[in-house]
């Protein structure tokens, strides 16, 4: 069995001149959430053996946000085949992760990430997490996965469950939707 998180980054600033979308910054709602996901990594104890993540400049500025709150230092496989990248692309790039790593955190964006749980996690009705993502899978949201499979090499569709996914408005309601 295999573990498999997946970090959505945290909210980005529409608000500042960039002149590529892969340069933009978090907001500072977005920095808050990020603070807020990796406290909520700390105190549930989770330890990834390799991360694997966009670096796109809002990736960037939420792992350091996250690894700031967490006081963990991240060390992640920075791929570019991650920014904006489809299902298909992210089972591609997971393929080929280290055979050794049991828990792999993997940031990156939507609707990328939101489409690899429904290949990864069937629609079943035995997931009430599931459902929650397929309302919205919002900003800095987490969710985390088993996977019935001894090597990444043998990812496939319907091979997951989804154990947890948590919101940053689960933790924090003042991030919630309703707040600017």
């Amino acid at each position: 069995m295999k573990k498999l998180t997946l970090l959505r980054h945290a909210k980005s600033s529409w608000d500042d001149p960039v002149d590529r979308d892969f340069d933009r910054p978090l907001n500072t709602k977005g920095k808050r959430a990020a603070a807020v996901m990796g406290r909520f990594i700390r105190s549930n104890g989770l330890a990834f053996d390799q991360i694997l993540a966009s670096p796109a400049v809002r990736v960037i500025e939420t792992l350091e946000n996250v690894e700031e709150a967490r006081g963990q230092a991240m060390e992640p496989t920075w791929d570019r085949k991650i920014y904006l990248a489809s299902s298909a692309t992210l089972l591609d790039v997971l393929r080929g992760a280290h055979a050794d790593a049991g828990h792999i955190l993997m940031v990156g964006h939507n609707p990328g990430l939101e489409d690899l749980i429904f290949d990864l996690v069937p629609d079943d009705g035995s997931s009430p997490a599931r459902d929650e993502v397929e309302t919205k899978y919002p900003t800095a949201a987490l969710a985390e996965m088993t996977l019935a499979i001894d090597d990444w090499s043998e990812i496939t569709e319907k091979c997951g469950t989804l154990d947890r996914f948590t919101r940053p408005r689960d933790l924090d309601p003042e991030l919630g939707p309703d707040y600017d």
